[in-house]
């Protein structure tokens, strides 16, 4: 894998400067692009078991997405 040398060393800063190592920048970074952040967020401030918390996640991505579709 590759990554630009302006990428990396945006990476590299944001790892000295917060304390974390270069690998959870960046899983951070892939998580919240993906959506992972969210989904943890409702799961954190929900009564809802993991099952329904993934449900109710799903309904309200295929709600997003039909309503980029109109």
């Amino acid at each position: 894998m590759k990554i630009d040398a302006r990428l990396w060393t945006a990476v590299r800063v944001r790892a000295a400067r917060t304390g974390k190592r270069e690998s959870e920048v960046i899983e951070e970074a892939v998580r919240k692009e993906l959506g992972f952040d969210a989904l943890d967020r409702i799961w954190e401030r929900a009564d809802m078991s993991a099952p329904e918390a993934m449900e109710f996640a799903l309904e309200a991505q295929e709600s997003v997405r039909q309503d980029a579709e109109a």
